[in-house]
């Protein structure tokens, strides 16, 4: 009895020696990949935050307007219609297909006129102001005159900026605050100068 316990307590031993590493080794590896995905979730956060931010910005910017999808939608959901019912009579097809046209571009410019972008709020802010303002100054001001929209300061700065870039504003420093301004227009001089030289040629 004795020969035959020997042995299997060896083996027993040997067993709990590699489980025990084994739950070791895998504790380990537990707490390595929740630190990565914990890793990945705050990059997957912050890679969300700034692409609505860039969104943002790009629709302030007016390179996709907003506007222009839902105006789309109904043009290609009022086409098929005339197209099949247009098929027994050649004169209908003329007749509904400048009249789809027309209310399409009537709806297009309904939505242009009704929700102007947001580079037209802040030059149309920027020349109603006779001091310079902050962009803080500015989003407050048009979040104010337009509730319905989502005016964030960091979007108007961008925005300022751009504005700047194309010289469709001017940006002034005040120790470490920026303040900006609508552009000065050096035209009406140069006209009054034109303007001056007919009347002194007549005199």
């Amino acid at each position: 009895m004795t020969e035959t316990q020997a042995p299997t307590t060896e083996l027993t031993s040997q067993y709990l020696a590699q489980v025990t590493g084994d739950l070791e080794r895998n504790a380990k590896e537990q707490e390595r990949i929740g630190a990565e995905i914990t890793a990945l979730q705050e990059r997957l956060t912050a890679l969300r935050q700034d692409h609505t931010v860039l969104m943002s910005v790009q629709q302030a910017l007016g390179i996709t307007p907003a506007p222009a999808k839902p105006a789309a939608e109904p043009e290609s959901a009022a086409l098929p219609s005339p197209r099949k019912a247009a098929a027994p009579g050649p004169g209908k097809r003329t007749a509904k297909k400048p009249a789809a046209k027309k209310s399409a571009g009537k709806a297009s410019s309904a939505a242009k006129t009704a929700r102007p972008t947001l580079v037209e709020l802040i030059r149309g802010h920027l020349t109603e102001q006779s001091e310079p303002r902050s962009a803080a100054e500015i989003s407050a001001a048009l979040g104010q005159a337009h509730p319905e929209r989502d005016i964030k300061t960091k979007v108007v700065r961008v925005t300022l900026e751009g504005l700047v870039a194309k010289s469709q504003a001017q940006r002034t420093k005040q120790g470490a605050s920026v303040y900006y301004t609508a552009p000065a227009a050096p035209e009406p001089t140069a006209a009054a100068q034109t303007e001056t030289r007919p009347e002194d040629t007549g005199r």
